[in-house]
């Protein structure tokens, strides 16, 4: 019986493989994989204000960088 059932897994896991490279090749084919104007629409559709986040956002990061660096020079050490 159980023999039967690994038999049985084996090809359904099998045709489940295949149904999957199926699909890919398909989708390489069809050419759902290249996506050629990404970039060129992400610049175009961009605006200054996200930028300016975008700005801002490195700068807090690199403040914060910072302070991590202050603090371990300081040798901290909390109170047990």
């Amino acid at each position: 019986m159980s023999e039967n059932i690994i038999i049985l897994m084996i090809g359904i896991s099998t045709f489940l493989g295949a149904l999957g490279l199926i699909a890919l090749l398909w989708g390489v084919k069809t050419g759902q994989f290249d996506d050629q104007s990404k970039f060129i629409d992400a610049a175009r559709y961009d605006n200054e204000e996200d930028l300016r986040d975008a700005a801002m956002m490195e700068e807090k990061k690199k403040h914060r960088e910072k302070k991590r660096e202050e603090k371990k020079k300081k040798n901290y050490m909390p109170a047990d």
